[in-house]
């Protein structure tokens, strides 16, 4: 089964926030998920973004695959080194 780090949409219609969770990838988006890492905030500014840093990189070490977003998102805050392009 493939395990995935995705954004779980949280907050009030028009009025977005997010959370990062480890959950199996057939899983539906706001679906059940193994554990909750973090989240985010675009709503602010600045944008708040919160990630325990440990439990990302235990469970990337254990095989889980973070999406394009949350790729993205760990790396604006280093949990993921830059990208060399």
């Amino acid at each position: 089964m493939a395990v995935r780090i995705r954004l779980n949409r949280v907050g009030a219609k028009k009025q977005p926030t997010y959370r990062f969770v480890v959950t199996e990838s057939r899983n539906a988006r706001n679906g059940r998920s193994l554990d909750t890492i973090g989240h985010y905030n675009p709503r602010t500014d600045p944008i708040e973004i919160k990630v325990d840093e440990e439990k990302a990189h235990a469970w990337m070490k254990r095989g889980a695959l973070p999406s394009e977003t949350v790729e993205r998102l760990f790396r604006r805050v280093g949990v993921l080194p830059a990208k060399a392009e």
